[in-house]
């Protein structure tokens, strides 16, 4: 930590160093996850067009001439590759090289520290629920980076499966399929049993959905306080304290919903 909590000198300035570790580790988890999102996209990127290359070229092969596609793709591939392996030795000497979950379970601790600390304090209760009103748009932010996280995942498995299954029908439909064609209708029909597999176990849908009807909510009641319309229309310590138990009542109502599709089929049907 950038701040030792010895080294602070009173309660109040521990409770601050606190807060700025929480702020750094916040600032650590977004340039975490920006590093792992170059490494991983210039990955990708590479192995992808270079198996695109590989199945175009033995597709067409000595019916359509891929010479000009290729002075374009074959480059970019390089790059790709150039720029995944700079990255990839970047990361490993790399001295503070942690994971984003690792982070983020020190994030969770620092602020149980800072909670502690207040509680030792004796900072009223209306002071701690401010404190809590102020953490919405953090809470917020996450819920809709998750459900936009789950959203892709399941837009990815979709697009595979449509894709794949078109392909999978034209090409077996092909009255004297190629030997190289049976290799990808295989590959398709592959990869369109295990997208619709995961898509169904592991209902990325349902769970951005779920979390995206959460943030909606928070919002709405967080909206209402500010404005003091209802139900927030009586005293501020009254309508403070009615935020944070709806606040809270939707946050309980969400980790049931994600224990739920957790849960296999037997067990949300109540069978055995």
């Amino acid at each position: 930590m950038t701040h030792p909590i010895q080294s602070a000198s009173g309660p109040t300035e521990q409770l601050l160093a606190h807060t700025t570790d929480i702020l750094e580790l916040q600032e650590k988890i977004l340039t975490r996850k920006r590093q792992l999102r170059r490494l991983y996209g210039t990955g990708y990127g590479a192995l992808t067009s270079a198996l695109t290359i590989y199945v175009a070229t033995i597709s067409t092969w000595r019916t359509v001439d891929l010479a000009k596609a290729n002075r374009i793709a074959i480059p970019l591939t390089v790059l790709c590759a150039i720029a995944y392996g700079i990255l990839l030795a970047m990361e490993k000497d790399r001295s503070d090289r942690k994971s984003v979950r690792k982070l983020e379970l020190e994030l969770e601790i620092a602020e149980e520290r800072r909670l502690l600390q207040a509680s030792l304090l004796g900072v009223p209760v209306t002071q701690r629920q401010f404190s809590y009103k102020d953490s919405l748009p953090r809470e917020l932010g996450k819920l809709r980076t998750e459900a936009q996280y789950y959203r892709r995942i399941h837009n990815a498995f979709q697009s595979i499966i449509i894709m794949g299954s078109l392909g999978t029908t034209t090409a077996a439909s092909l009255a004297e399929t190629p030997s190289y064609l049976k290799w990808v209708t295989v590959g398709l029909s592959f990869s369109v049993g295990v997208a619709a597999g995961f898509t169904g176990y592991f209902k990325y849908r349902e769970r951005s959905f779920y979390l995206q009807q959460t943030a909606d909510a928070i919002e709405q009641h967080a909206t209402a306080f500010e404005l003091g319309i209802p139900p927030y229309t009586g005293e501020e310590n009254e309508n403070l304290s009615k935020l944070t138990k709806e606040v809270e009542n939707l946050r309980v109502e969400q980790r049931k919903r994600e224990q739920q599709l957790d849960q296999p089929h037997e067990g949300r049907d109540g069978t055995v």
